[in-house]
């Protein structure tokens, strides 16, 4: 224990809290912090450090890990009042494992770098059961010795993770993967919607074609949820919906056309206003079937 890092981790979601076990499970000293007390009491009863507030998390960590909900509320608990960089000392390090724009995670990194505190962008992708299981896939931004300090985090709540570039470039890969996790449920959707109304059983499809060039991780995922209609969120519409709007306005500050993507956020904004936004994303399928009046289910 004595030549570990002491961790803070701020943010005790659907994400965080399970993340914040893992890294308690692996040995290390964690500080806790959210908004809400709940998690905050389950952990510390476990085992973990009472924190007050971001700046109280960073002033009792050497590594501080962030996993809050979008933009805004990484730039607060980073650089707003009673926020890390009010109480980390120079040297810290900051691992920011939200999904948020990357070029915020620039704006925060750049700040952070100026009073002295090394900064990684690392957002993940595996949803609630990889931050549960520690196998969450790890996009990070920074510098490489940053990166290798971090790296008993990783180990704790991944099955792997990649310098991707410099700080900003795990918000990029985060963004491309986010597009093409949701143009694959759409296709998968549109598939079996079309094969549904030629009379055709889904998981029959689904069985023809998994072995092929069309077969995915994405579709081995989510074509069960939509033929069995379950749609018990793993990851919600209305989080990747975030994804696809940060994706948006970044390609919107950039000058980049991203056809697909927008129309990806019609389809994800339609959900959200029909009151789906808690739904899994596979439930992307209802707003398809909506379109075709057909109901994917198996025999």
């Amino acid at each position: 224990m004595a030549d570990k890092e002491r961790i803070g981790v701020i943010g005790l979601g659907i994400m965080g809290k399970p993340m914040a076990r893992n890294l308690m499970s692996a040995g290390h000293q964690v500080a806790v912090y959210d908004l809400f007390p709940e998690p905050v009491e389950e952990l510390v009863t476990d085992g973990a450090i009472l924190g007050t507030s971001p700046a109280d998390v960073a002033s009792k960590s050497d590594v501080t890990v962030v996993m809050v909900q979008n933009s805004p509320q990484s730039m607060t608990v980073a650089l707003g009042e009673n926020g890390i960089i009010e109480a980390a000392d120079k040297g810290q390090l900051v691992v920011d494992m939200s999904s948020i724009a990357p070029l915020v995670s620039q704006q925060i990194g750049k700040e952070l770098e100026a009073a002295g505190i090394d900064f990684l962008d690392a957002p993940v992708s595996g949803g609630e059961p990889g931050a549960i299981e520690g196998t969450l896939a790890i996009m990070v931004g920074g510098s490489q010795a940053a990166f290798d300090r971090a790296a008993p985090i990783f180990d704790a709540t991944g099955a792997s993770a990649v310098l991707c570039g410099d700080v900003g470039a795990g918000g990029f890969t985060k963004l491309a993967n986010q597009i093409c996790v949701a143009a694959n449920i759409n296709a998968l959707a549109e598939a079996l919607v079309l094969t549904s109304k030629a009379g055709l059983n889904p998981e029959t499809v689904f069985n023809a074609i998994k072995g092929g060039l069309a077969g995915s991780n994405v579709m081995n995922a989510k074509a069960p949820m939509m033929f069995n209609r379950n749609f018990q969120a793993g990851f919600r519409v209305e989080l990747h919906l975030k994804d696809i709007n940060n994706v948006m306005d970044t390609a919107q500050q950039m000058g980049v056309p991203l056809q697909m993507s927008a129309q990806l956020q019609q389809v994800l904004q339609a959900l959200f206003n029909e009151g789906n936004g808690t739904d899994d994303h596979a439930g992307i399928l209802k707003y398809v079937e909506a379109m075709a009046k057909v109901e994917v289910k198996k025999d």
